[in-house]
C-alpha cells in the first residue's frame, strides 16, 4: 500500500532492521498484555496507519513519512485544523471508532498467556540481536526521503534516520554567512541605522503563471513594489506545500537544506536550539531591537524556544491578537502589517528595529473554506475548470497578503525613517485537485528587497532563500542615510 513503492532488492541490513524492528514492537506487547494475536494485530494497526499518513502526506507534499514527523501526531491533537483535514476527518474518526472496538475485543476473547514475561522477554532479546546486526555498518542515507524509502523500505529508513538525528551536529560546517562576519563595531554617530522589515509569507507565489484566467489586479500592489524593488525575482525555498521551517530557518540563519542532513526535515526540532549565528544575532550585534511576529501559538513548533535562540529580543504571538482580526479560520494578513506599524511608529524607542514576520493567514486546509458564487469575479475573469474550486479561497486570502503590501508601503513612503522591506514566500499552497487540472508548479516563490529611500527598478534575478537575508542586509546597508539627513527629513515632515 505503501507509496512510492519500496523495491524488495533490498541491502540485507534493510531486512534485519526491518525484522527487528516487527519482533521488537510485537515482543514488548505481548509482554505487557500476553495475548499473541492482540499484540501482533496491534502492530499491524500502527503500521497501517503510518503508511495510510505516509501516502496521505507524499499526495499532498510529496515526501513519504520521516522519522521527525512522529512529533506531529501529538501535534494533530493540538492543533487538529493543521492536520487531520488532509489525512480525512471522516478516516479519522472510522480508524479510531474501530481500533477502540477492536482494543475491547481483544482484551475480551482472548486469554493471556501464563509465561508471558519470559516469552516477551526472550523475544525482546532476539530483536534486539536483529537491530544491532542490522546496524552494525549503518546504511548511507541520501535524505532524500523519497529515494531512501524506495531502496530500503520504512523500517530501515525510519531507523536510520533517528540514528542520524542523535549524532551531534557541528555549527561550524553549517556555513552560515552571518558566521563569517567579523564582530559589529558600533557605526560612527553620524550613520543612522535604517529599519529593516522582512515578511514571510505564507503560501504566496505569484499565482497567476498557473492559470491566465487570474486577474492581475489580485496582486497589484506586489507589482508596484516590486516594480521600484531594489531587487526581485523567484525564490527557490526548503519546501513544498507545508513545513514553513524549513524556509524560515533557511531565510533565518543563511544556511541551505542540504547541508542539515537529517535536520532539514525539521531544523527547529533539535538543530536550531542550540542558537546559531543568523540575521537577527547579527543585527542586535549592530545594536538594532529584534522582534519575530507570527499571530499563532508560540509554542507550534518551538518558535517560542527556537526564536530567542536565533538572537530575537521578543517573539509576539497570538496572543497579541485577537478574533475581529481574523481573515478566515487564522489572524489576517492586514492585521500583521497594523502590528509592524505599531512597532515601527512608536515613538520612545531608542533603537534601529529589526522586525520579521510570518503570516498565517494563507495556511490551509483551504478545502474547508466556501466561496460565493458572487465574489469569483473578484478574482477570475473566466469560469473555473473542473477541480479548480480550491483556487477560490486562495486567491481571497492572497489579495488580502496584497493589500498587507499595501498598507506597509504607504506607511513607509511616508515615514521619515529609512526603512527597508523583505517579502517572500515560504512555500506554494497545498491544492493537488487545482494542480491536477491545471498542472503542479515547479515549487519556487517569489521574493522582493524594496527600500522607501530610494524606489528603483532592477532585472529579474533567482536565489536560494538562504540566499535572500543577506542580500536583504547587504543591498540597505549599501545606501544608510546620515542622521543628519534624517533629522533634516524628520524636520520637514512635521512643519
Amino acid at each position: 500500500m505503501l507509496i512510492p513503492r519500496p523495491v524488495l532488492r533490498r541491502p540485507l541490513r534493510s531486512w534485519l532492521l526491518h525484522a527487528g524492528a516487527w519482533l521488537f514492537s510485537i515482543a514488548l506487547l505481548y509482554g505487557m498484555t500476553g495475548r499473541p494475536y492482540f499484540s501482533a494485530v496491534n502492530v499491524l494497526a500502527l503500521w497501517l496507519l503510518i503508511v495510510l499518513v505516509s501516502n496521505s502526506k507524499y499526495h499532498s507534499l510529496r515526501e513519504p513519512f520521516v522519522c521527525a514527523d512522529f512529533e506531529y501526531f501529538s501535534d494533530a491533537v493540538r492543533y487538529p485544523r493543521l492536520y487531520l483535514p488532509f489525512f480525512g476527518i471522516g478516516k479519522t474518526i472510522a480508524l479510531a471508532l474501530a481500533f477502540v472496538a477492536y482494543l475491547a475485543c481483544g482484551l475480551y476473547f482472548e486469554a493471556a498467556a501464563a509465561d508471558a514475561l519470559s516469552v516477551g522477554a526472550r523475544a525482546l532479546a532476539s530483536a534486539l540481536v536483529l537491530l544491532i546486526a542490522g546496524g552494525w555498518k549503518p546504511l548511507q542515507p541520501s535524505f532524500d526521503a523519497s529515494l531512501d524509502l524506495t531502496r530500503w523500505g520504512l523500517a530501515a529508513s525510519l531507523w536510520t534516520y533517528f540514528r542520524a538525528a542523535r549524532r551531534k551536529v557541528s555549527i561550524d560546517t553549517l556555513r552560515s554567512p552571518f558566521a563569517l562576519s567579523p564582530e559589529t563595531v558600533s557605526p560612527p554617530s553620524d550613520i543612522a541605522l535604517p529599519d529593516l522589515v522582512s515578511v514571510q509569507s505564507e503560501s504566496f507565489f505569484d499565482v497567476r503563471r498557473l492559470w491566465p484566467g487570474i486577474r492581475e489586479q489580485v496582486l497589484s500592489q506586489y507589482d508596484v513594489l516590486r516594480s521600484e524593488a531594489r531587487a526581485h525575482g523567484r525564490l527557490h525555498v526548503a519546501a513544498w506545500g507545508a513545513n514553513t521551517v524549513r524556509t524560515e530557518f533557511a531565510f533565518l540563519t543563511g544556511i541551505a537544506s542540504d547541508r542539515l542532513g537529517v535536520h532539514r526535515f525539521n531544523p527547529y526540532r533539535h538543530l536550531a536550539r542550540q542558537g546559531l549565528p543568523g540575521i537577527a544575532a547579527e543585527m542586535k550585534r549592530r545594536g538594532y531591537r529584534t522582534v519575530c511576529v507570527h499571530p499563532y501559538a508560540g509554542s507550534f513548533y518551538g518558535r517560542d524556544r527556537v526564536l530567542p535562540a536565533l538572537g530575537f529580543d521578543e517573539f509576539i504571538d497570538v496572543r497579541s491578537f485577537n478574533d475581529g482580526q481574523k481573515a478566515g479560520p487564522f489572524i489576517g494578513d492586514c492585521a500583521v502589517a497594523d502590528k509592524i506599524i505599531e512597532l515601527l511608529d512608536d515613538g520612545d524607542r531608542t533603537q534601529p528595529l529589526y522586525i520579521h514576520a510570518v503570516t498565517m493567514e494563507n495556511h490551509g486546509p483551504l478545502h474547508l473554506e466556501q466561496v460565493e458564487a458572487a465574489e469569483l469575479p473578484n478574482w477570475f475573469d473566466r469560469p473555473l475548470l473542473d477541480g479548480m474550486r480550491d483556487l477560490a479561497p486562495y486567491l481571497r486570502h492572497l489579495s488580502n497578503a496584497d493589500r498587507m503590501l499595501g498598507k506597509l508601503r504607504e506607511y513607509l513612503l511616508a515615514s521619515p525613517t529609512s526603512t527597508g522591506l523583505c517579502f517572500f514566500g515560504d512555500h506554494v499552497p497545498i491544492l493537488p485537485d487545482v494542480y491536477t487540472a491545471l498542472g503542479a508548479p515547479d515549487g519556487d516563490t517569489d521574493y522582493f528587497i524594496w527600500s522607501n529611500q530610494a524606489p528603483s527598478s532592477s532585472a529579474p534575478r533567482t536565489m536560494g532563500v538562504e540566499q535572500l537575508a543577506m542580500n536583504f542586509v547587504e543591498q540597505l546597508s549599501s545606501n544608510r542615510p546620515s542622521a543628519a539627513k534624517a533629522s533634516r527629513v524628520q524636520t520637514a515632515t512635521h512643519d
